[in-house]
């Protein structure tokens, strides 16, 4: 063992006092007897074998079902670093914080120690980490969301590099939950929470947040965003990243079946990554990019097979289910949206409580998830375990905006693309909020996620974009635009593929667009409608209209999104902001 890796191992085990160790090998041996020792003790419910072959039920605590942000800390050695959209905490008051809570935090259980690598083995893009933790519930989810097991230990033992990833689920108080993040250590501790965004460390904590650190200091970008291919009839491949805010359809995009128009013609997606990409420069000058993870976690409540049936497909088997509905007449599991009815009325809850559709309550958890392996998808790009990544034709933003945006606009370059990027937000809701309509800033839709002041992640996506002498075209989509009555003009989910069609053909210099105040915008017949029901070419006019009045209100809101960040806002994203305000004179 690594000089690096033993002492550390040897400090949090004489934190932590478990009563033994178990170093995860990635062996099916070794899973195959946690995921019996954890049904055993109640961590996991076996399913239906016929229905659901070798596919699980968890049910979290139900005071940690959820991300908790204002728990989420980024404990950088200067409170400017974190900068005013992340909580922040002075390193050393951190640590003895957590040292008093973890202390004997694992007497009476086993420690697993569960290395790990984020991107392929031994490729440019991989980055490596080890996370103890007292939950199997951990051990196996991680074993889907990345590559777990001795060849990333190896690896880890070649360099003595490693992210220091420590979690323990103690007894879940949730005031004395914290997910903390020490980027100058490569250092994360998150204590009393096993839900999966606070637990498997892998995810948002070490691949967005950690990883947005060191992609600062090295010259590459760790983003929130899917990454899909777009296979036209003679076999070319566009690649594209695209980062929405969450409720935006990211997954549904990332696994999108082409409307049977293109179809026909031969036309195929194919999904690379649902959520995190690593994007650097490549030799070319392009940007290359590679999802980081090995699995999806994704929202179960409103996957079906109308929305997403390739992730209905990929969840067919070898799956972990959090907090969903159990139908305990057969042995299923069920959540809205997946069917519109239910056939048994022996149905438990995500709380184990007895329940009904009519109960006025949810039968599962509106964040209930699902965790399954990248390989079962049928749509999975060949590229996937590519270690040189996939080539990037375009970089899309999008949010949820009922009026403002048009359904789909070209930066003018890379520059005002970063500009474009940096103004992101959707739209609060009913569902939401009790305030309808008002605008929640999430820039790249990283907001939650960006291990650094925003103002210098602006200033790095700057930087990154100066260097590269074949850059992707950057555009903004919206598919909420809505009419009069409040309904969805666009029909979204396949139909998107007519808008990704005009995002490819631009990114090679073609087809026709119209240079506005926010950037270029298709003329109406670029956008292609032919059997598409109930769009007209008057429709999709509307869809690719401004509205001045309502971008003079925007300009005020971003005027105020901007200062929260106290003058380091670079001075170009500043200067595209007064120079959109001039052009909607």
């Amino acid at each position: 063992m690594n000089a690096k890796v033993k002492y550390w191992v040897e400090e949090i085990v004489s934190m932590c006092e478990p009563n033994e160790v178990v170093w995860i090998t990635g062996s099916k041996e070794q899973y195959d007897a946690l995921y019996e020792e954890a049904c055993t003790n109640g961590e996991l419910i076996k399913l239906n074998e016929e229905k659901h072959p070798n596919c699980y039920l968890h049910r979290s605590n139900q005071n940690d079902v959820a991300r908790t942000e204002d728990k989420t800390f980024i404990c950088s050695d200067a409170k400017e670093d974190a900068g005013p959209t992340n909580n922040w905490c002075d390193p050393e008051e951190m640590y003895d914080k957590l040292k008093k809570l973890y202390k004997g935090s694992m007497k009476g259980k086993k420690m697993y120690l569960i290395p790990f690598a984020m991107g392929v083995i031994g490729s440019d893009f991989a980055k490596y980490g080890i996370e103890a933790s007292d939950s199997i519930y951990v051990v196996l989810n991680m074993e889907k969301m990345a590559r777990v097991g001795q060849d990333a230990l190896d690896k880890i033992n070649e360099t003595g590099q490693f992210v220091k990833c420590l979690h323990a689920c103690k007894d879940l108080n949730f005031d004395d939950r914290y997910i903390t993040h020490f980027p100058q250590d490569d250092t994360i501790w998150s204590i009393n929470s096993a839900y999966g965004g606070n637990a498997l460390l892998s995810k948002k904590c070490f691949a967005l947040r950690i990883a947005s650190c060191n992609a600062r200091d090295e010259g590459w970008l760790a983003e929130h965003m899917l990454i899909l291919g777009i296979e036209n009839p003679d076999g070319e491949i566009n690649y594209i990243a695209a980062a929405f805010p969450s409720a935006c359809g990211k997954t549904n995009l990332a696994m999108l079946i082409p409307p049977e128009l293109y179809a026909k013609k031969g036309y195929k997606v194919w999904c690379v990554g649902d959520d995190i990409a690593w994007i650097r420069a490549g030799e070319d000058g392009r940007l290359w990019a590679m999802n980081a993870e090995n699995g999806f976690f994704g929202v179960a409540p409103g996957t079906n097979k109308n929305s997403n049936p390739n992730m209905v497909k990929t969840l067919e088997s070898d799956v972990i289910f959090t907090n969903v509905a159990h139908d305990i007449d057969d042995n299923t599991i069920w959540w809205e949206g997946l069917t519109s009815l239910l056939e048994s009325d022996r149905i438990v809850d995500w709380k184990s409580e007895k329940w009904t559709p009519n109960d006025g309550t949810k039968g599962a958890h509106p964040n209930s998830r699902f965790t399954v392996k990248a390989e079962n998808c049928p749509c999975l790009s060949k590229e996937f375990d590519n270690p040189d990544g996939v080539p990037l034709s375009a970089i899309v933003f999008g949010g949820r905006r009922a009026k403002t945006f048009p359904l789909v606009v070209q930066s003018k370059d890379w520059e005002h693309g970063v500009f474009i990027g940096s103004i992101m937000g959707s739209e609060t809701t009913a569902a939401a909020t009790s305030a309808i309509g008002i605008v929640r800033r999430d820039p790249m839709a990283m907001l939650p996620f960006c291990g650094y002041n925003m103002a210098d992640y602006f200033e790095h996506w700057l930087n990154v974009g100066e260097k590269l002498t074949n850059p992707p075209k950057i555009f903004n989509v919206n598919w909420f635009r809505t009419d009069e009555n409040g309904r969805f003009i666009w029909p979204g989910f396949s139909e998107n593929m007519r808008v990704l069609d005009w995002i490819i053909k631009r990114s090679k210099g073609d087809g026709n667009a119209e240079l506005t105040p926010i950037g270029f915008i298709p003329a109406p017949d670029e956008i292609n409608i032919k059997d598409l029901k109930n769009v007209t070419t008057d429709i999709i006019k509307n869809l690719l209209s401004l509205d001045n009045s309502l971008w003079k209100e925007e300009i005020i809101n971003i005027k105020s999104f901007y200062d929260t960040f106290e003058g380091k806002v670079p001075k170009s994203l500043k200067k595209a902001l007064l120079d959109l305000e001039k052009d909607l004179i």
